[in-house]
């Protein structure tokens, strides 16, 4: 283990934020992609999700931010 990350501590720390910046490039890569017109489909292969997983996770911010959704 990298010495930095001896400490289980640091290590917990150290993943707690690396699955903050998932989530948040997610976020911003999923938007992009009903922004530019990707179907839901699409989009579940590309993060190898269902579609229906992908709809639940994120269809509620993408219509509060004024995202055109398709439906297929």
């Amino acid at each position: 283990m990298p010495p930095e990350l001896s400490d289980p501590a640091d290590a917990l720390a150290a993943v707690a934020a690396l699955r903050r910046l998932a989530d948040q490039l997610e976020e911003a890569a999923v938007e992009q992609a009903m922004r530019d017109g990707w179907s839901w489909p699409e989009v579940a292969e590309a993060l190898g999700i269902t579609r229906q997983a992908v709809h639940k996770k994120h269809a509620k911010r993408l219509i509060e931010a004024g995202v055109s959704l398709r439906r297929r």
